[in-house]
């Protein structure tokens, strides 16, 4: 597996809304989050709405994005995903991350 830039190990370890860019785009979930107080709220909801564990399936770097899938099982609808997040970054915190199936 490729060795993952700080910014994105930090957001997997436990992700906050200072990884980010100020004007950073998240899209999870068909819905888009723009710039950190968005992210924030996003990161708040998302913690206490479900209860899962992540495993890390792979990491796949490619022309200035980085993917990371991730099994997760857990108290949500079907109880279980395979979801690929896509990061983008600037400098180094995350601008871009589109999260999906």
């Amino acid at each position: 597996m490729a060795e993952l830039p700080p910014a994105i190990r930090d957001y997997l370890a436990g992700p906050s809304a200072a990884g980010f860019t100020p004007d950073a785009v998240v899209t999870d979930d068909g819905r888009t989050y723009r710039g950190r107080d968005e992210i924030d709220g996003w990161l708040r909801r998302a913690a206490t709405e479900y209860q899962y564990t992540a495993t890390l399936m792979g990491v796949s770097p490619a022309a200035g994005e980085w993917t990371v899938t991730q099994h997760l099982t857990g108290e949500f609808p079907g109880g279980e995903v395979d979801l690929s997040y896509r990061f983008r970054l600037r400098g180094e915190r995350i601008a871009v991350l589109t999260i999906a199936p």
